[in-house]
């Protein structure tokens, strides 16, 4: 009886884990969206303050079809939202039923059970626009064979000129600009923050932290300095001169605190700065430093080079979300994935573009040139995100990546205490660094 029981069980555990199992392409949620009308479900919805207009407009076009349904925002920056969800949980009613993340948070909220599973391939065949869904950002919403996120933006850093300061300087803006050819204040950059730092260390392929082929983790920083490929060794002469003249100088550009005001000041026209990476959203902030914006240009990032070969960020981007705590009310969930279809209605792309300064992945770049509602600056830079997010390498989005930042700015910022003489000095701060990081795994 026992044995039978036993073999009964086996069966039914086999049935249901045949039944849950995903195909091929990822499990697409199981929400289906054409039930997606006459809801009476309540949602809420975390915003912030410049989105509201397009949020609002959205929730109106979801309320047409839905009009006993409820969606209410909470309206707060999204790493303030995220920061309310880390401290307390899914449940708490100050965090959304659907929200905004970076995408390096989605393994992390994952692995908390944060998240409910998106019917991401239906969602991306109504939205419209995806020439390849799952071998774009949506793709790396895939856990588990089960989408997380539904792409909002691409997000990738771009190379912002002042060309009054260019001209003052002698430096040509029409073509390449080899970075180990300027001046130290020519270009100005916080490479002490892997979020700067990896455009030059990407240049040369360099690992700050990746998986071999056995899926263990590895660094290339943890070699010894004549390990290294010499591409990879002349990254890191560049960067130990780049310091060293800093350091000779005086400048606050290795201060963590103090390097954000000395940029801002040296890139403003008159100063001593001609190009600074930044991401879209400065664009605002440097096109007042740059004469309200009449010496301001945008430049793709791989413009500028690196013993030849050219910068290059991410391919990063943002995601929208919904709370775990919906995912067994089936109206919740249809209305979760309506507010979603609505607020990436590639109809108000500029539009949310305008709100947001965010860029769809499913857009093409023309829907914003051709358009008279941007200005030429706006064109200028969603132009040059494209090109530059399309050549870069894929943002690395596995937890154990956020251990990078604080290891790679500890091992920079010592180089002012530690005063290395050479770069084998200098980078051996940094391989400490990397190895003390590398215990933690």
């Amino acid at each position: 009886m026992k044995k039978g029981l036993g073999l009964l069980l086996i069966l039914v555990l086999g049935f249901v884990l045949m039944a849950c199992g995903g195909d091929d392409n990822g499990d697409n949620g199981g929400t289906d969206l054409d039930e997606a009308e006459g809801l009476t479900a309540e949602i809420s919805v975390q915003v912030e303050e410049d989105w509201l207009p397009i949020y609002e407009a959205a929730r109106d076009r979801v309320l047409e079809d839905n009009p006993d349904a409820t969606i209410s925002f909470i309206e707060t920056p999204s790493f303030d939202h995220l920061d309310v969800l880390d401290s307390t949980d899914p449940t708490n009613e100050d965090v959304a039923d659907l929200y905004a993340i970076p995408a390096d948070r989605i393994f992390g909220l994952y692995q908390n059970d944060a998240l409910a599973a998106i019917n991401a391939l239906d969602l991306a065949d109504r939205v419209g626009g995806f020439d390849d869904y799952e071998g774009g950002l949506g793709g790396n919403f895939m856990i588990n064979e089960e989408y997380m996120a539904f792409p909002m933006n691409i997000e990738t850093l771009i190379n912002f000129a002042n060309t009054a300061n260019a001209d003052d300087l002698g430096i040509d803006l029409s073509s390449d600009v080899e970075f180990t050819e300027l001046d130290h204040e020519d270009m100005l950059i916080p490479v002490f923050n892997a979020w700067f730092g990896v455009a030059i260390t990407n240049s040369a392929e360099i690992e700050l932290l990746g998986h071999d082929e056995d899926g263990e983790l590895f660094s290339d920083l943890t070699q010894d300095f004549d390990e290294l490929d010499p591409e990879k060794q002349a990254v890191f002469e560049a960067l130990f001169n780049y310091w060293q003249a800093h350091h000779e100088a005086g400048t606050d550009l290795w201060d963590n605190e103090a390097a954000w005001g000395y940029m801002d000041a040296e890139f403003t026209t008159g100063g001593n700065t001609a190009l600074r990476i930044e991401g879209p959203w400065s664009t605002g902030n440097l096109s007042n430093q740059a004469g309200d914006g009449e010496d301001l240009d945008i430049l793709p990032l791989s413009q500028v080079t690196v013993n030849g070969n050219p910068m290059g960020q991410w391919q990063g981007g943002w995601g929208l979300v919904l709370n775990s705590r919906i995912e067994m009310d089936e109206e919740q969930m249809l209305l979760g994935h309506r507010m979603i279809e609505e607020i990436m209605n590639t109809d108000y792309a500029v539009e949310f573009f305008e709100a947001s300064g965010k860029i769809m992945e499913n857009v093409d770049t023309s829907v914003y040139t051709d358009s008279d509602d941007l200005s030429d600056t706006d064109k200028e830079v969603i132009a040059a995100v494209i090109e530059s997010y399309n050549e870069a390498p894929a943002r690395p989005l596995f937890t154990e990546w956020g251990q990078v930042w604080d290891t790679w700015e500890n091992g920079m910022l010592s180089w002012s205490s530690v005063n290395p003489a050479n770069v084998e000095e200098a980078y051996q701060e940094i391989q400490a660094s990397f190895e003390a990081m590398m215990l933690n795994f």
